[in-house]
């Protein structure tokens, strides 16, 4: 960017950079180069500016910075010019698809799930977001903003809760978000996005304390035979998961077929490991 130099970016035509769609206000932001710093203010837009995920008035930019403005996605690039001269520039990195103006699609490595969600919260927008790894394939569905129900790879025994936790987690991957695509469910969920993100933050936070003991998720859980230590030791929580443990073995299939979170159930498999009630194979 050249300093003493803005760009205004909105709807309207005659602006310096335009994103023509509905959840992009008129005149939605300001970008300017000001004392050596890219700094972005939000010009009281309907749908609200984001910079990493969080909604802001007024904020300074560094480079890899991702700023969201209705569906469009810029980040902040360094792009070198005269010798010294490494000013901070934007580039468009994610937008809405070409041939639906009213899909959005990218790339989660570069737009985080938890940014999306708070986009569409603060828009109160109803839809499918899918979002899919080499390996999985999940879907969130809003209704004005709200999350009403969660799936990954159409698996009807795998609480919509629980879903929505695992793909917060997921670090790559491509994602889809099509207004047009609704659905009624037999069991709905209803929660909002704020209360995920809290929730799934603090599952992380416990999850990281003991994720490297932790066995991988293809491991076989065996219950020990002959059992030493009595049964009447254990809670219930710990007695549903030895049983699941021995219905099913697998450690991945224990976590699926759990009422608890993973972490809660993560954490009972380790203490039925430690007290000799499993052992791994």
């Amino acid at each position: 960017m050249v300093p003493n130099k803005e760009i205004v970016v909105g709807r309207s035509s005659d602006l310096d950079m335009v994103l023509v769609e509905e959840m992009v206000s008129r005149k939605h932001a300001r970008i300017a180069y000001e004392n050596d710093a890219v700094v972005i203010e939000d010009l009281g837009s309907t749908n609200g500016t984001f910079v990493n995920g969080e909604k802001i008035k007024r904020a300074q930019l560094k480079e890899g910075d991702r700023v969201l403005i209705g569906t469009s996605i810029l980040k902040v690039i360094v792009v070198e010019g005269a010798p010294g001269d490494q000013r901070p520039n934007l580039e468009v990195v994610a937008a809405q698809r070409r041939t639906s103006p009213r899909t959005m699609s990218g790339s989660i490595d570069e737009v985080p799930l938890p940014d999306l969600l708070q986009l569409f919260a603060t828009s109160k927008k109803s839809g499918t977001l899918v979002v899919r790894t080499e390996e999985d394939a999940g879907r969130i569905y809003l209704k004005k903003g709200v999350i009403c129900y969660a799936t990954i790879n159409d698996l009807d025994d795998l609480p919509p809760i629980k879903c929505i936790f695992r793909m917060l987690t997921w670090q790559k991957g491509l994602f889809d978000f099509d207004p047009s695509e609704t659905k009624e469910f037999a069991k709905p969920v209803e929660v909002t996005v704020q209360e995920v993100l809290m929730e799934s933050m603090r599952q992380l936070d416990e999850l990281n304390e003991f994720r490297e003991q932790l066995p991988p998720l293809t491991a076989q859980l065996l219950v020990e035979t002959p059992l030493v230590r009595p049964l009447r030791d254990l809670t219930p929580e710990d007695l549903d998961v030895l049983q699941l443990a021995h219905n099913f073995g697998k450690f991945a299939t224990v976590l699926d077929r759990s009422e608890s979170t993973d972490v809660d159930t993560a954490r009972v498999v380790l203490k039925l490991i430690d007290n000799h009630y499993l052992r791994i194979e």
